[in-house]
């Protein structure tokens, strides 16, 4: 499938970025009230006046630059005293589809929650039971060229097509000896977005089996209806800009620290493997495909002047940011933060995430403030874990 123009024209986020992205509270919110402001009309239209979303369901799907909204999510939810729908432990009981009842505290019929952000396979019926009508539904999708590269990377030890190949190109060459369809975790070696998303199997070749492409067609017709709006990891300023429009969000409510990435690197795939990822991937190709042409009119509507100006403040925020609170003003090797509160996860095999320690001599309600946005996933869920259920004090100010 031929992407349209605009969606050719990948920026490089920098090194700070790495290969996940992140989406980020930034410093001032947490200190404060959350500002209600109507998002900038283009030149010579009037406001409208919006009041902020705070009814919100994320689909955090597998190596797309996730981890960074769920810390976006966590800080603003905490900020506002708002209810999450937390998973007993870090995820929904993926990889099997979302259930209520995986919710803790959950009971039917019961209040809803305010927000959900955790690894699930999605299913529509049951996040409904959790979440309110008026909730904004949004997820985050990545080129399968790259996110199959990631995937290799970080699930090398956990799915068994991958651990069975030597190297990435040897599993490129021929996918079919490695792959075993419904082998345990072997999702995370196919089409990873569609499953992430609850999407159904599809059978034979969407580009050239007319049912097939039709099912394709109606599932993603289906994901229109559901939901507001999808990111591009690959655009991904571009994209919190678009999100803190249509959530009504001040613009400082996304400045945004780089979460769960890996050490700068040239480009880890070449043009042929980008093809023979996106050929195997062949349902994400065309799921992105469609979203990606979704999300470039909507930044068309938006006004691209508008929206360079903003992501050009954007960065000067985040900038701003990272020197007043990061020490070395980025992310670090996870071995160079002592603090175990703000080191990040590693999985099992050769890839390393990087993570960040905060400057000495940071003012304590400073201190704290950049220690939310510094926060990783896991540690993060557990502090609001505590907050809602008990079981210990919450943390304190994090260092080092």
């Amino acid at each position: 499938m031929k992407l349209p123009p605009a969606c050719c024209r990948f920026q490089t986020l920098g090194a700070a970025l790495g290969v996940c992205v992140t989406i980020g509270f930034a410093v001032q919110l947490l200190g404060g009230p959350f500002q209600r402001r109507a998002p900038m009309a283009p030149a010579g239209r009037p406001q409208v006046p919006c009041q902020p979303h705070t009814h919100l369901v994320f689909l955090k799907t597998h190596k797309t630059g996730g981890s960074s909204v769920v810390n976006m999510l966590h800080r603003f939810g905490e900020a506002q005293g708002l209810r999450f729908a937390l998973p007993h432990r870090y995820q929904f009981g993926y990889p099997n589809p979302f259930r209520a009842e995986r919710v803790k505290g959950y009971q039917p019929g019961g209040t809803p929650f305010d927000i959900i952000c955790h690894h699930m396979r999605f299913n529509l019926t049951e996040v409904q039971k959790v979440m309110p009508n008026d909730s904004f539904y949004f997820s985050i999708v990545r080129d399968p060229a790259t996110l199959g590269e990631s995937a290799f990377a970080y699930y090398r030890a956990v799915a068994p097509a991958f651990r069975r190949a030597p190297s990435l190109a040897a599993f490129l060459a021929n996918p079919g000896h490695f792959y075993e369809p419904g082998a345990r975790s072997n999702h995370y070696a196919r089409n990873l977005q569609w499953f992430d998303f609850g999407l159904p199997a599809v059978a034979g070749d969407a580009a050239g089996d007319a049912a097939a492409s039709d099912a394709v067609s109606a599932a993603l017709a289906t994901l229109d209806r559901t939901f507001a709006l999808v990111l591009l990891a690959e655009h991904f300023d571009e994209s919190l800009v678009l999100l803190r429009e249509a959530l009504c969000w001040p613009e400082e409510a996304v400045a945004v620290f780089a979460h769960n990435g890996r050490p700068a690197a040239g480009p880890r795939v070449s043009p042929a493997q980008a093809a023979l990822l996106r050929a195997w991937n062949g349902l994400d190709w065309a799921l992105y495909a469609h979203l990606n042409r979704s999300f470039w009119r909507r930044a068309e509507a938006f006004g691209a002047a508008r929206l360079r100006d903003e992501v050009a403040r954007l960065r000067e925020r985040r900038a701003a940011l990272a020197r007043g609170c990061l020490r070395g003003g980025g992310p670090l090797p996870a071995r160079a933060i002592a603090d175990g509160r703000l080191r990040p996860f590693q999985p099992p095999g050769r890839a390393q995430i990087l993570g960040y320690a905060l400057r000495a001599g940071l003012a304590p309600a400073e201190r704290e403030r950049c220690a939310r946005m510094a926060t990783p996933e896991l540690q993060y869920k557990d502090i609001l874990d505590r907050q809602q259920f008990g079981g210990g004090n919450t943390s304190g100010p994090a260092g080092g």
